[in-house]
């Protein structure tokens, strides 16, 4: 399972758990500690985090809730079974899906470069677009009465 985290300047963190890993919040909290680590050696100027993710359990599990609470960041509000408002859903993951097409690999590790390959290879604008695609996306939703935007 891989796990991205990004924002308008690119991939902050991301990381492929091992086969058959299951994400409880213990292990949703390893990864936001890895993620606030990241950040902090990334830009030791403290900046301000959005922070968006969706109503998994893992992610809004007390003791997560609590962890971003203490780290300061900005909760963006995300309705359940809402993956059409998920910016990794509709640009990131699409985007890497159209490359994985077809593609074979013999390890993990393999796995790993192709990944940081991809990420590496989008221009800045393509994570910038993404994240600023989400008020039109929300609009969307919106006048749509909630229904599934299909792109």
């Amino acid at each position: 399972m891989l796990s991205v985290w990004w924002g308008v300047r690119g991939i902050a963190h991301w990381e492929l758990l091992p086969p058959d890993t299951t994400v409880t919040a213990q292990v949703y909290s390893a990864q936001l500690e890895n993620l606030k680590a990241k950040l902090e050696s990334d830009s030791p100027r403290r900046q301000k985090v959005f922070f968006l993710h969706d109503n998994a359990r893992p992610h809004v599990a007390l003791s997560v809730r609590k962890q971003l609470m203490d780290y300061g960041w900005e909760l963006l509000p995300h309705p359940p079974y809402s993956p059409d408002l998920a910016p990794s859903d509709y640009h990131l993951f699409r985007a890497l899906s159209n490359r994985l097409r077809e593609k074979i690999f013999d390890d993990s590790g393999d796995i790993e470069s192709y990944l940081d390959d991809f990420f590496n290879s989008q221009p800045k604008e393509f994570y910038h677009d993404g994240i600023h695609s989400l008020p039109d996306r929300w609009r969307q939703v919106i006048d749509s009465d909630g229904t599934y935007i299909i792109d």
